[in-house]
């Protein structure tokens, strides 16, 4: 069962790296969270170091500064892994062809922008869907409309056997009060349809690859019995960390908040309960990162 903490301090010198999700943790889409911030800027002082593990599509430069605008503190974290840089390294090594279908919006154009680091990258071409040899999807076309709404477009796609690149495996994310759709929601139906979807950020392998790299960029060769993961996401930041050996901190008053009845920190039988539900197990639960 999992152990229910009341601050990060209480487990943190057990770690020498943590892998932190950003949305629901950290920060709510308009603000950041200030006794997160707190929390992981006191971690850093003691010499611990933080890797941002995101399924943000938007490249780690875009996220850093986006979170400045939130209020989030560059002494809370070192380094940046996106599902965005990890999906785009794959597209323009041609992992789906180079003339490609975007879904998307028109924010998310520099995701085509080439990585500076990658050595001859394709050259990837947007075009329409008759003339695709892939999909990227990056987000819903409109993050409020039901994905149903793609049925027959992914129709189309699997009747040409396209594959489909997604560039945030995240189903949903609260944005403060608001609930929008994300690109995995796209790419799970077209799952189901019978197509064939490709992820790169958690729960899935490519990302903490990523994440790894990362660490060692800043001096840490680390274990992952050393390794912490923290989100809120029980499919993915907390399935992930499972699949990669690492320990786990679950949010429960972000994705869900409602089914672990969490107030200042969750209530012990509803928190069973979901994750029974969830086939999960996080070493660890707190109501809000602090």
């Amino acid at each position: 069962m999992t152990q229910i903490i009341n601050s990060l301090s209480e487990i943190s010198d057990r770690y020498v790296a943590m892998f932190v999700d950003l949305w629901g943790c950290v920060h709510d889409g308009v603000k950041a969270f200030s006794a997160a911030n707190e929390a992981l800027c006191q971690y850093r002082s003691t010499g611990g170091k933080v890797i941002l593990v995101t399924n943000s599509p938007k490249p780690g430069n875009d996220i850093e500064r986006q979170m400045t605008t939130l209020g989030v503190s560059i002494d809370a974290w070192d380094s940046i892994a996106s599902s965005g840089d990890s999906a785009r390294d794959a597209m323009f090594q041609g992992i789906v062809g180079e003339n490609v279908y975007f879904i998307g919006e028109p924010r998310d154009l520099p995701f085509f922008e080439p990585p500076k680091l990658l050595n001859r990258p394709k050259s990837i071409q947007r075009v329409a869907l008759k003339d695709a040899e892939g999909i990227v999807c990056i987000g819903p076309f409109d993050s409020k409309a039901d994905p149903e709404e793609m049925r027959p477009t992914f129709q189309m796609a699997k009747e040409k056997g396209l594959k489909l690149l997604c560039a945030n495996p995240d189903i949903v994310v609260d944005r403060g009060d608001s609930r929008e759709w994300c690109a995995g929601a796209l790419a799970q139906l077209y799952a189901n349809m019978g197509g064939e979807s490709l992820y790169f950020g958690k729960p899935h392998p490519p990302i903490y690859d990523l994440a790894r790299r990362c660490l060692v960029g800043i001096g840490g060769n680390i274990s992952s019995d050393h390794i912490l993961a923290i989100g809120d996401g029980i499919q993915t930041d907390i399935s992930g960390a499972f699949n990669q050996g690492i320990d786990s901190l679950f949010i429960s008053g972000g994705l869900a908040k409602k089914e672990t009845k969490t107030t200042y920190k969750p209530d012990p039988t509803a928190l069973n309960d979901f994750l029974l539900s969830q086939k999960q197990a996080p070493r660890f639960t707190i109501g809000y990162l602090q």
